[in-house]
């Protein structure tokens, strides 16, 4: 089994910036996460962007969506920032034969408390085992791209 990782910045790879608790976007933490897992699987790592989901362009999907259509791996997981994590999930619902998951975390990987460490092994097992099509995997479940939306007041993903 050959997973693609590709990273693109938003909470699960935030850092503290100054004394004022601003975060930055720092390096990935997908290649720490998933040694810390001991997993056994082959994978690529493909750093994309390092941006928080809000600065995310038509452009930037458009990016990602090539990137992945030319790519011969038929399954990716991206890491991605949650707040517009379901709409980058849908600018890729055209791509066929591939099964495309995206985590993010809600705290960022660094901090003991981070969701970062469940979100990624959940995406990748369902990057083995769903059928081909994008999903979001967060909150402990998975969802399908556009069933799914960030409910900010709970800190949660829900099904639409």
């Amino acid at each position: 089994m050959f997973i693609r990782f590709i990273t693109t910045g938003g909470t699960i790879d935030k850092v503290y910036f100054d004394a004022l608790s601003q975060f930055k976007i720092g390096d990935s933490q997908i290649k720490h996460i998933l040694d810390e897992g001991l997993t056994d699987f082959d994978y690529e790592i493909v750093p994309l962007l390092q941006k928080d989901s809000l600065d995310m362009t038509g452009e930037d999907r458009a990016s990602l969506h090539e990137l992945i259509a030319a790519d011969d791996a038929e399954r990716f997981v991206i890491t991605h920032g949650t707040d517009t994590m379901p709409a980058t999930a849908e600018a890729l619902q055209d791509l066929q034969g591939k099964t495309i998951v995206l985590t993010g975390a809600l705290t960022p990987a660094r901090f003991k408390t981070s969701d970062a460490t469940f979100n990624v092994g959940m995406a990748v097992a369902a990057a083995q085992v769903a059928a081909p099509g994008v999903y979001i995997a967060m909150s402990g479940q998975v969802f399908n791209a556009g069933k799914v939306r960030k409910n900010r007041a709970e800190n949660r993903f829900e099904k639409l």
